[in-house]
């Protein structure tokens, strides 16, 4: 895998490379630059970007001296983004939408922006909820960029590029996956209080995944229902396990009959609208309905919480201290 990824990064790297004297001219004191590029899958909800627009402020806000910039993995929704660029008629429509977002780019497009203007510590902070499929991917495009060697160093289309972990975390020792869930089960709070207000059990629909194992989605369950005793949580997948009939039977075996649904996504996008608050007979909020609970589905994505903003941060924070990048 290391090989490969020595031979991955030669290819995507050779743009950056090319583009280093011109840097190194920019940056004439050679004073490390620093940055904070925030990759996330994106969508195409111009109504739910705030999810994504509000963590990309408030890592602004409290990074003010570094340059922050928005980055979107899914070629479908950038190539969505690009094609509106042309469309007056959207863009008049739609003054809440910001300019760059037109012009988004993948992480790799957006590093080498940034390496071109000089940037040469740069910090990649996925919002991803797991070390699943996309985490992953974006952690090759990393590790082989950070692996490029130069013959003189200062060539090096980076001096440190550091990756953070996703929401829930991921495996090691420093910093256990166990506290990166109990985190995020203290940012819910407010979930479980406006649950309990309206007497409703908690139902979390998330992604997942069909690649990997998704017990970390058990696990956080088992965090919530231990933190928040007074309203029941349950935790289901679009992809992997527990899915939907897992939920069902749950639900059923607790005779539950009220419950609020709510996506355990950073944005509220397509899967929350459709895939579990749709109209069609397959969406979470009619089978629900269907069985004779009485369903509230509330469409907020988890990016717009700023407890989990303050999340991100932290672990943005915590990659850039593991390899000396000092964010101010």
């Amino acid at each position: 895998m290391k090989r490969f990824n020595k031979v991955f990064a030669v290819i995507i790297g050779s743009t950056l490379l090319i583009s280093n004297s011109y840097a190194a001219e920019k940056n004439m004191d050679n004073k490390p630059q620093n940055a904070i590029v925030i990759a996330a899958f994106g969508t195409t909800y111009d109504s739910t970007l705030a999810s994504l627009l509000d963590i990309k402020s408030s890592m602004q806000t409290r990074y003010p001296n570094t340059e922050v910039r928005l980055a979107f993995t899914s070629n479908f929704i950038r190539k969505k983004w690009h094609k509106r660029a042309t469309d007056k008629t959207y863009i008049a429509e739609h003054q809440n939408v910001p300019a760059t977002l037109y012009n988004v780019k993948n992480v790799l497009g957006t590093l080498a922006d940034l390496q071109d203007l000089g940037f040469s510590n740069i910090v990649v902070q996925p919002t991803h909820l797991t070390h699943g499929e996309e985490y992953m991917d974006t952690k090759a495009i990393v590790d082989a960029l950070a692996d490029i060697e130069t013959i003189k160093p200062k060539f090096k289309p980076f001096k440190r590029l550091a990756l953070g972990r996703p929401l829930l975390g991921t495996w090691g020792v420093k910093y256990p996956y166990h506290q990166d869930i109990h985190s995020l089960a203290i940012a819910l709070k407010d979930d479980v209080a406006q649950a309990k207000l309206q007497n409703r059990a908690l139902v979390y629909m998330g992604h997942g995944n069909e690649h990997l194992s998704t017990g970390l989605y058990k696990e956080f369950e088992i965090e919530m229902n231990k933190m928040y005793p007074q309203v029941k949580t349950f935790v289901g997948l679009v992809e992997g396990f527990p899915d939907l009939n897992n939920i069902v039977m749950q639900i059923e075996s607790q005779h539950v009959t009220s419950i609020m649904l709510r996506p355990l996504m950073i944005v509220a996008g397509d899967h929350a609208n459709n895939d579990m608050a749709g109209d069609e007979k397959d969406s979470w909020k009619t089978v629900l309905t269907t069985l004779g609970i009485n369903v509230n589905t509330v469409l907020e994505g988890l990016g717009e919480k700023p407890a989990v903003q303050a999340i991100f941060i932290q672990h943005a924070n915590d990659a850039a201290n593991d390899l000396g990048i000092q964010l101010n």
